[in-house]
């Protein structure tokens, strides 16, 4: 039994420096659908071959090479959060809430691999 409910969705989310520009990369050698680009977020979404996974990419000046988050889904993410919180898993932070698109937290595994949930403020799921 898991502390929280997921919504069957991964998103695997990646620091770019040009997110226009990778994402026409990851459509013409992956054939990787663009989903949306929300350019007030920095932030843009293709959906993978993969049913419920998308790649997300954070446009970052300097993007940490290799980097890459899995983000999962909730249903409710402050409900999530907090079980996971009480059994004692580490945050990195505050909730960050992007009003009517996101509501997003980073917390770490027993290595400290970052990993994160997401709730879609969005009125749909994937």
């Amino acid at each position: 039994m898991s502390l929280v409910t997921l919504d069957h969705t991964i998103t695997i989310a990646m620091s770019v420096a040009d997110r226009h520009a990778s994402a026409t990369w990851y459509e013409s050698m992956l054939g990787f659908e663009l989903l949306y680009h929300a350019d007030e977020a920095g932030w843009s979404e293709l959906r993978t071959n993969t049913p419920g996974v998308v790649i997300g990419l954070g446009e970052h000046t300097k993007p940490a090479p290799g980097n890459c988050v899995p983000v999962f889904g909730v249903v409710d993410l402050d409900a999530a959060r907090q079980k996971l919180e009480q059994a004692k898993v580490k945050f990195d932070g505050e909730t960050d809430v992007v009003e009517g698109m996101v509501k997003t937290a980073t917390f770490y595994d027993p290595d400290g691999n970052a990993l994160m949930l997401a709730q879609d403020l969005t009125g749909g799921i994937g």
